[in-house]
């Protein structure tokens, strides 16, 4: 245990954070331990999370069970989409929203792309859980200590809307 914790600590010092989501962050150590991600991480993780919820909320759209619950997720994370690129601009922040999903994010995707009918169902469901879950973790960690204000002020604006997508996920059909 000793060795591995070591092992991560040199991989920490020696990773790059250009282009790719550093290691803490990536490994969810940040969010084991409570910590707030980076600025880059966060807009890195928002942006990947919007994306994925926009694509597979597309795919959810033809099945009329998930149809209203799919329709807000495009909406809304248009909209938060929408306010991290206007955010970054304002600030005048080096760090540019990603424009497409990552590898992680592009699995799922693909798992949903290949799924019908009850499956695709319990997937996406899984997969929203999840995802929000995730989403209140990073947010809730940025809003209490993250290094930008105006981003901070967003993130704990934005909670309370994380939240209730979490509680229309879980009522979603198994």
């Amino acid at each position: 245990m000793k060795k591995a914790c070591l092992l991560l600590a040199a991989a920490l010092c020696f990773s790059t954070p250009a282009l790719a989501q550093s290691l803490s962050e990536k490994t969810g150590l940040n969010s084991v331990m409570g910590i707030a991600p980076k600025t880059d991480d966060f807009i890195q993780s928002v942006a990947w999370s919007d994306l994925f919820e926009i694509q597979s909320s597309q795919m959810a759209l033809s099945d009329p069970s998930l149809k209203v619950f799919a329709s807000r997720m495009i909406a809304d994370h248009q909209k938060t989409s929408a306010e991290l690129k206007q955010l970054v601009s304002a600030n005048n922040m080096a760090t540019t929203p990603p424009a497409s999903v990552d590898d992680t994010h592009k699995r799922k995707l693909d798992t949903l792309h290949g799924l019908h009918g009850d499956g695709f169902v319990r997937q996406y469901r899984k997969d929203q859980i999840s995802a929000h879950e995730d989403a209140l973790s990073l947010f809730r960690r940025y809003a209490k200590s993250g290094e930008n204000e105006a981003l901070k002020k967003w993130a704990a604006d934005t909670i309370p809307t994380l939240e209730e997508h979490l509680k229309m996920a879980e009522s979603l059909p198994e």
